[in-house]
Order: structure tokens, then sequence, then C-alpha cells
């Protein structure tokens, strides 16, 4: 088959200890999963029905084990935020999924940043609009090394950590979240029927804030390599 421009390049993710790696098909993110961070953004934590919004594949941006990642500070925005989240990555799908079966579609974990135009967010959210352009802009996905379940096991509690220049800024556990990892699958896939290398942002703790240029992100999650990246 021949196709009349370029095709795009495939979106990857490194995995742990492997020469493979898994690619990405389409980026669902949680809004709101921890209580302080729903509280913080003006909102009631009380356990309403989960919401998600999407990120283009391509907003990934890959890390590997070990490197700096140069993240661009993006166009059109004085106010770019960090939120840093359990990445899941998928291996299995389908529609109306259990949620005692749902740890079976799980190929494994990493770490992740949840980007944010938090500027545009609050207007968009003020004019009743959509978010993507508050979370959909280039490389606003940054993803560290993909740990298979085998290798670490499902990740349900354990620190979730983020520090700008070796500062703490968000500090939780992972067992802290109001809709579990399982909980989330489930209930979107009553929405979508979910296919391998789907990717689900599972939701940032309390003490999102604004990074600039020059600035570096640390972020760590217990069992998972952890995922540097500095504003550029």
């Amino acid at each position: 088959m021949t196709f009349v421009i370029p095709t795009p390049h495939p979106v990857t993710i490194p995995v742990l200890r492997a020469q493979s790696r898994f690619p990405v098909r389409r980026v669902y993110c949680v809004g709101r999963n921890y209580a302080e961070h729903a509280r913080e953004m003006g909102h009631d934590p009380d356990r309403e029905p989960p919401f998600f919004f999407m990120k283009p594949a391509d907003a990934v941006l890959a890390v590997s084990a070990g490197t700096v990642a140069e993240l661009p500070y993006p166009p059109q925005t004085g106010s770019f935020h960090y939120e840093v989240e359990l990445v899941v990555a998928l291996r299995g799908g389908g529609r109306d999924i259990a949620v005692k079966k749902a740890l079976d579609c799980v190929f494994g974990y990493a770490v992740g940043l949840d980007m944010t135009r938090r500027d545009l967010q609050s207007e968009a959210k003020a004019k009743g609009h959509p978010w993507a352009l508050a979370k959909a802009a280039d490389h606003s996905a940054p993803i560290g090394v993909l740990s298979p379940v085998e290798a670490c096991g499902h990740r349900a509690s354990g620190a979730i950590v983020l520090s700008v220049n070796d500062a703490t800024k968000q500090k939780a556990d992972l067992s802290a979240m109001i809709w579990s990892v399982s909980e989330q699958i489930a209930y979107l896939s009553r929405f979508f029927e979910l296919f391998p290398g789907d990717l689900i942002f599972s939701g940032t703790p309390g003490g999102v804030g604004a990074v600039e240029r020059g600035q570096t992100m640390d972020a760590h999650i217990d069992g998972l390599t952890g995922l540097t990246v500095k504003v550029v």
C-alpha cells in the first residue's frame, strides 16, 4: 500500500529490560481522582462518577531510563502546570469489562506527567468549553520506562512524588485514588471499546503548580522507573 503523504512515525514507550517497545494507540486521562487535588481545584471530592479527557498519542514524550528529557514550554500560556500520575498500559481490552476482570487487561505501569496549560483550562471551564487547548499540547504527556506487571505487580499503593529543582511539590499514596485502576478501566469500557496499546493516566494528587523554563521535574512512584524532565 502507498500513501499520498509520508506516514507518521508510530508512538512508542520503552519497556523495562526489553528490546521491544510498547506502541501507543490512545491516551485517556481521568480527572480529579484524588480528593486533595479535587479540593485545590475547587471541587467536592465526593465519589461522583469519574470523568475523562483525552490527549493525542503524539503528545507522548517517551523518556528512557537515566536520561533527562527536554520538554519545550508550549506557546499561548503563562501557567504551565505539572501533574504527576500513574500511567496504566493495556495489553487487552473490550467493552463492558467487569471490575474483577479489568486488571487482566493491564500490561504494565509507568510514571507520567499530565502537563497542563492551566490558564487556558481555567478559561475553558469558565466558558463551558472543551479542555483540548489546555491538555493536548505537544509533548504534554511525558512517560518513563514501562514496567510489565510481571516485574512490578499491580500498583495499588505506594508513594507518588514530584519534585521541582529538588523541592517536593506533590506527595501522596496511590491508595488515595478515589477510583481504582480496575474501576477506571471498567468505567471507560462502557463508553469506548478498549484495545491493546491504550494508556490511562490515572489522576494526580494535590500540590499541582507551575514550572518555568530551566526547571527540572523529578517524578517518582514506588516500584517503577523514575522520570526526569527539564523544561526548555
